[in-house]
C-alpha cells in the first residue's frame, strides 16, 4: 500500500527558507520582543482590562504571524521572541528594580502568554500542499 509520495508532514524533508522568508520570522521574532515589552508594561498597569489586552496582543501577533507566512513557523517566532523578552524581564536588575512584581497578575501574564503562544503554534494550520479532501476510500 503505496502512499505515492503525500506522507505525514512530519516525513516530509526539511527545506531551507527563502531569504523573504527568514527576514520575516526575523521581523516576526523582533515584533514578538516588542509586544512582549509593551505588555509587560500595560498588564500590571489597567489589571485586570491591561493584563487581557496584553495577552489579546501577543495572540494577535502569534496568529498574524502564522497566517502571514503561511505555516506554523510564522506563530513560532514571535513566541519565540515573545518569551525570550518575558523571561528576561523577570530578572531583577543590578539596582534591585524589575518590571514584574509578586502579584498573581504577572504569573498569569508569564504562564497565559506561553499557553497561547503553544495553542496558537499548534492550531494554525501549515501549509495546504494542493490535495483533495481528507477523507478515506478517495
Amino acid at each position: 500500500m503505496s502512499n505515492s509520495g503525500h506522507g505525514s508532514p512530519l516525513a516530509q524533508p526539511l527545506r531551507t527558507p527563502s531569504a523573504g522568508r527568514f527576514a520575516a520570522y526575523v521581523g516576526l521574532f523582533l515584533l514578538g520582543a516588542v509586544v512582549a515589552f509593551a505588555g509587560t508594561l500595560v498588564q500590571a498597569a489597567w489589571f485586570p482590562g491591561g493584563l487581557l489586552l496584553a495577552l489579546a496582543g501577543a495572540a494577535g501577533l502569534f496568529i498574524g504571524g502564522a497566517y502571514a507566512t503561511e505555516g506554523r513557523g510564522g506563530a513560532v517566532a514571535p513566541a519565540v521572541g515573545w518569551t525570550v523578552s518575558v523571561i528576561l524581564l523577570t530578572t531583577a536588575r543590578p539596582e534591585g528594580d524589575f518590571f514584574f512584581g509578586a502579584a498573581g497578575g504577572s504569573y498569569l501574564f508569564l504562564f497565559g502568554g506561553m499557553a497561547l503562544a503553544v495553542i496558537c503554534a499548534t492550531l494554525v494550520g501549515g501549509r495546504q500542499t494542493g490535495r483533495g479532501p481528507a477523507r478515506l476510500g478517495k
